[in-house]
């Protein structure tokens, strides 16, 4: 298993399907995983540091899983099954519970627990991106959030 991290989310086109990029420690490969609309919105409100008034769902799993006297120790994206991730979320005793992978990475995220992906995964659908690549679209991508159509206007003589 390794390491991870959440790298970003991206939208595939053309099919606008997002796209949850994990960043493999200590290198440039990342492991890409489709996911849901919803889910790429939760998690990048975690990512944000968002909170909520009112305990929101992964919240709720959290607090369900404490009250019982346990808690969230790290999550594995175990295996690649049929273009389906299949996730485990692991608490401090030793149990397991089965997971959808976008579930895992926010209930990691949330509770500030590790991200582990099996070997075979990385291995399987691991993509390099190098940073100077990923720096220079993000930057482009920080530009298209702030830019309007006035921007482009000819200036009036």
């Amino acid at each position: 298993m390794k390491r991870a991290e959440v790298s970003g989310i991206r939208v595939e086109l053309p099919t606008t399907s997002p796209v949850l990029l994990l960043r493999i420690e200590g290198g440039v490969t990342h492991v890409p995983i489709w996911i849901g609309s919803p889910e790429a919105s939760m998690i990048a409100l975690f990512a944000e540091g968002v909170d909520s008034p009112r305990p929101l769902t992964h919240d709720l799993v959290l607090d369900v899983a404490g009250a019982a006297g346990r808690s969230l120790e790290r999550v594995e994206i175990t295996a690649l099954r049929d273009d389906v991730y299949e996730a485990s979320l692991v608490f401090d005793d030793g149990g397991r519970v089965d997971s959808r992978a976008s579930d895992a990475v926010a209930l990691a995220m949330r509770a500030s627990v590790d991200i582990l992906v099996a070997d075979a995964i990385v291995d399987e659908v691991g993509v390099q991106v190098a940073d100077e690549q990923e720096e220079e679209v993000e930057k482009f991508r920080e530009f298209l959030d702030h830019v309007s159509a006035e921007d482009f206007e000819e200036p009036e003589e």
